[in-house]
């Protein structure tokens, strides 16, 4: 299920509308619209700290000209919301976990939520 995502910035709960992406190498810090995904080396943002970021001395900011756009929810949203109710409401029945001996090539064995499946040949 997708979650809001929210500002990075210690201490900040607002909804995030703007990305922040370091370029180590240009000394450039680029503020721009919520990326699509969060990515593990760039920073989400609310309006008020993507408008008030400052950066060292001799760095650029560039940033996103224009307001910054509110995340639009996705139909995606509804459907992640219904299938965990029907998951959280579903009775789960005890089901036999496969022998050790029995997972041979072709047979996948399940593990709570991973599953091991066998390489393609």
């Amino acid at each position: 299920m997708r979650h809001v995502r929210r500002c990075t910035r210690t201490g900040c709960g607002q909804v995030a509308v703007a990305t922040l992406t370091y370029i180590y190498s240009d000394s450039t810090a680029v503020v721009g619209p919520l990326a699509a995904f969060a990515e593990p080396h760039s920073y989400d943002l609310c309006e008020e700290h993507a408008v008030r970021l400052t950066v060292p001395r001799g760095w650029e900011v560039v940033r996103h000209a224009g307001e910054f756009p509110s995340p639009i929810p996705h139909a995606d949203d509804l459907e992640a919301l219904a299938d965990a109710v029907r998951e959280a409401a579903r009775v789960d029945t005890p089901r036999a976990e496969p022998a050790p001996d029995q997972g041979g090539p072709g047979l996948s064995a399940r593990r709570g939520h991973l599953r091991v499946v066998p390489p393609h040949v």
